[in-house]
Formats: structure tokens, C-alpha cells, sequence
């Protein structure tokens, strides 16, 4: 397994729609073990593809966040929401593509998702609580949508402003 670079926004790769993918070869098994990973090690809940520069519709995400709890990881390609709650819910947010900033976003509560597999099956679930707020903010990221995105154009360009200085200190060492 390897550690892959996570893009801070703002970066173009991080605005751009995923191609779903159509070839499911032992890369695809390789790819999911790099984002887990990868998303551990940040530590984060979720990554998409487009955060480590690739722009394909693939996401990992592992919500059990409790001591000693027992890593549920699952790799979802092609992910599609097919049914969402009428109830909503409202979660603060933070994204391993914006580092250590947060806000309050409302989403559906429930969703149904159906997905594909690292062999190609076709998977379906029902998540709610965290597990639901993580499976959607990760397909926005498939779509070039971030969490920030929700947000008042002030509070976005202030955050997109913080990253945009975050990453001059980091090219700076």
C-alpha cells in the first residue's frame, strides 16, 4: 500500500465531474488499498478519487470512528444516491482537502446508494446518521462539489482564501 498526496483546494481537479470507471482489473484493488490508506493515515471518515488527482467516480469511507472499534472500510465505485429521506440533518463538516476548517451543512438524513465493487459487482445499502452524511459528501466530490459549496459565498471565500495561504506556506516548506 502506498500513501498518496492529498490535493488542497483550490485545485482544478478538485472542481472536475469523475468518468465512471469501466475497467475493473487488480489496479482497481490496488487503488482502493492506497485510499484507505491514504484516508487513515490523514486520519479522515471518507476520500474520493479526485482528492489524490484522479478523476475517476471511485470513493473509500470508514464512519466507525469510536476507541477500539472495529474498521468497517468500503470501497465504493460508480456510487449513485437512487433514494433520500424527506427528514434532513445537519452535520459540521471538515474535508481532508480543506484542512482543519468546519462548518454546519444539511443534508438528507437517510439515503439509499448502489454501487459497484472492486470486482464490478453491483452492491446496494440504506446508511443513515455519519455513515449517510460521508457517503454524500464524498459522491459531491465525484461531481466537483465541496462542503464549502453549501455555504454563504462570504464564509467560502474566506476559507478558500485560508487554503489558498495554507498551500503557499506548504510550497514555501
Amino acid at each position: 500500500m502506498t500513501l498518496r498526496k492529498i490535493l488542497i483546494h483550490p485545485d482544478p481537479r478538485l472542481k472536475a465531474k469523475c468518468t465512471p470507471v469501466v475497467d475493473f482489473s487488480t489496479d482497481r484493488a490496488k487503488l482502493a488499498d492506497d485510499m484507505l490508506e491514504t484516508m487513515y493515515h490523514a486520519p479522515g471518515i471518507g476520500l474520493a478519487a479526485p482528492q489524490i488527482g484522479i478523476t475517476e467516480r471511485m470513493i473509500v469511507m470508514d464512519c466507525v470512528k469510536e476507541e477500539g472499534g472495529t474498521p468497517e472500510p468500503m470501497v465504493l465505485i460508480n456510487p449513485e444516491v437512487v433514494w433520500q429521506s424527506d427528514e434532513r440533518s445537519v452535520y459540521d463538516e471538515g474535508c481532508l482537502s480543506i484542512p482543519h476548517q468546519y462548518a454546519e451543512v444539511e443534508r438528507p438524513a437517510a439515503v439509499e446508494v448502489k454501487w459497484q465493487d472492486v470486482d464490478g459487482k453491483e452492491r446496494n445499502e440504506k446508511f443513515d446518521e455519519l455513515w449517510a452524511t460521508c457517503v454524500q459528501h464524498e459522491i459531491d466530490h465525484l461531481d466537483g462539489k465541496l462542503f464549502i459549496d453549501y455555504l454563504k459565498p462570504l464564509k467560502r471565500q474566506m476559507i478558500t482564501r485560508k487554503m489558498q495561504k495554507l498551500k503557499r506556506e506548504m510550497a514555501r516548506g
